[in-house]
């Protein structure tokens, strides 16, 4: 059973028929569509740290019929929609951050 507090996992599948395995970030839904923010995961923890949280932005189309994901082309879209998530990101694990801080500062 899965942990219905877990992340939420995408498995997509590349154009040589491999599959890769993302946690779903964030999903923006704005005038230029739906885009989500993706996470790969990795089984070996080495390969997690040299990723370096890097993530990837995807935008969601309607294919025949089905709902995919696919990259997004447009460097000027790519760029407005990396600031919106980082803003986002920080909004949501910011507080965090500084929360834990101010626990290491009192600490002293």
């Amino acid at each position: 059973m899965q942990d219905e507090f877990g992340p939420d996992l995408l498995t997509l599948v590349d154009d040589e028929g491999n599959e890769h395995e993302f946690e779903v970030l964030d999903v923006i839904d704005n005038e230029d569509g739906c885009f989500y923010a993706l996470l790969p995961t990795f089984s070996d923890p080495q390969d997690q740290v040299e990723a370096q949280g890097t993530y990837y932005i995807f935008e969601s189309v309607e294919e025949n019929g089905e709902q995919q994901l696919a990259e997004v082309d447009d460097e000027a879209l790519l760029d407005k929609l990396a600031k919106q998530f980082e803003n986002h990101f920080e909004d949501l694990y910011g507080d965090e951050d500084d929360e834990a801080e101010e626990d290491e500062n009192q600490d002293d």
